[in-house]
């Protein structure tokens, strides 16, 4: 045991800053969901109020509406189309082809989020911005829009965000299962007559299917946590057309003072986080994934 004492002392540093930065923050937010607190005088304890506050806030309502909207079209669109692409680049025969599709793919993830979001932004302008002025030139000016001022258009503007929605992590994580499958399976597969959409539904799904679910928990997790994208392109506007408990939280904290509030937000967005993943992992199961034996 002692010799294994330095071991042990190496990761010493990387357990504090865990503790300092990740475990101390999330109970500390916990408990000040339990107060009234301004970020200037003393909390004040006010028990479940912020809790109970929080069933009658319409605005949280709107919110979270628009947060299942988001986060069903998300992850309908993060789960098929980077499928779709990484099927069809996986099944090039040309390896070097192959490489610089992906390379092509992944080049996007380096560039900054804020940018992207900046860029859609101006894409967006009713004035000069892409759209309006692409549909004007093709004679089509009567498809021109505010597209992030208009009631009825700003909630779908936010969901073709990052169109085609194919480069990134998605992306990346099928590719990887595809080639993942045994080269067995797939001769086997080729034998038997297996191809096209045959082999796609009766082999590659049920095989990526661990990608699948991961994908899903992750894409439950970033879009239930998600706010900043609906922050910087539209504020939660017009009026609440576009808020979700997220910008809420941010906002009753950050603009309003209400940190105690703010807290119970997020530590309810927690809870929907955690129950919704251990559901995923509870039962959905696909299958090719077994109990493990005792």
């Amino acid at each position: 045991m002692l010799r294994k004492l330095p071991l042990y002392l190496f990761l010493a540093p990387t357990f504090v800053f865990l503790v300092a930065f990740s475990y101390y923050p999330a109970i500390s937010a916990v408990l000040t969901s339990f107060t009234s607190w301004d970020s200037f005088n003393p909390p004040t304890f006010v028990g479940l109020d912020n809790y109970a506050r929080m069933l009658g806030d319409e605005q949280i309502q709107i919110g979270a509406r628009n947060l299942v909207v988001l986060t069903v079209a998300h992850l309908a669109i993060g789960l098929t189309v980077p499928l779709a692409a990484a099927e069809l680049i996986f099944h090039l025969k040309s390896q070097r082809i192959q490489y610089w599709y992906r390379v092509l793919f992944v080049i996007p993830m380096v560039v900054p989020g804020v940018t992207i979001l900046m860029i859609w932004r101006f894409a967006y302008d009713p004035q000069v911005g892409l759209w309006n002025q692409l549909f004007r030139a093709v004679g089509l000016g009567l498809l021109a829009n505010d597209w992030l001022g208009s009631f009825t258009m700003a909630l779908p503007s936010l969901i073709i965000l990052n169109f085609p929605w194919i480069a990134g992590l998605n992306f990346l994580i099928y590719l990887a299962g595809l080639q993942g499958i045994p080269a067995e399976v797939i001769d086997a597969a080729s034998v038997d007559g297996a191809t096209g959409w045959t082999r796609i539904r009766a082999v590659d799904l049920p095989l990526v299917m661990a990608q699948i679910k991961l994908l899903l928990i992750l894409g439950i997790i970033g879009q239930v946590q998600q706010f900043v994208n609906v922050l910087i392109l539209t504020n939660g506007g017009p009026g609440d057309s576009t808020m979700v408990p997220g910008l809420v939280m941010y906002q009753r904290a950050f603009s309003y003072g209400e940190f105690g509030y703010g807290t119970a937000i997020g530590t309810t967005i927690f809870v929907v986080v955690l129950v919704l993943t251990y559901v995923n992992l509870k039962y959905v199961r696909s299958s090719t994934e077994y109990e493990p034996t005792r």
